[in-house]
């Protein structure tokens, strides 16, 4: 298909029925027209436009969901216990058995942390949500840049035929 057709294709396309074309559609018939590339990193479009927070986020559920942190918290917890349990005794006690302490602050760190790693998973999600879409428009592309060459073997394979069958 020569980059005439291709051209005169994808504003067929785009005139005839640009209703039923969605954007990503319309974007990768433009790409195969132009002769541009589709394909697009997802990351460095997120990670440009992160704000403090959004990377405050992500490193609090990275750590937060490391073996490192639950690892490091059991032992806080043990020691805590065993503080409060059997080394220290009597009025020395800050936090004695059932440990309402303890619960008070493990109830704040998780009010604290629990939406610090929603909002986090929420840009994961919109990160993958994009992802997605790029890899939509590469395959669409893709699809169409076959077609292209499916017409163009096709157009071979009549000439091919047309010579073999013509008398010498």
């Amino acid at each position: 298909m020569t980059d005439e057709r291709i051209i005169a294709l994808a504003h067929e396309l785009l005139d005839s029925g640009v209703e039923h074309l969605t954007e990503p559609q319309r974007r990768a018939i433009v790409h195969v027209a132009a002769k541009r590339h589709v394909s697009q990193n997802a990351a460095l479009h997120f990670d440009e436009r992160m704000s403090f927070g959004g990377k405050l986020a992500d490193q609090v559920a990275k750590w937060g969901g490391s073996w490192y942190f639950v690892s490091g918290f059991m032992v806080f917890l043990l020691g805590w216990a065993l503080l409060n349990v059997w080394l220290l005794t009597g009025d020395a006690r800050f936090d004695p058995y059932p440990f309402i302490f303890l619960n008070l602050i493990l109830s704040m760190i998780a009010a604290i942390q629990a939406p610090i790693i929603m909002m986090s998973q929420n840009r994961q999600a919109a990160k993958d949500r994009l992802e997605s879409q790029l890899d939509y428009e590469v395959n669409l592309k893709a699809e169409l840049e076959i077609l292209s060459l499916h017409d163009k073997v096709d157009a071979l394979t009549k000439l091919v035929e047309g010579r073999l069958k013509a008398p010498r």
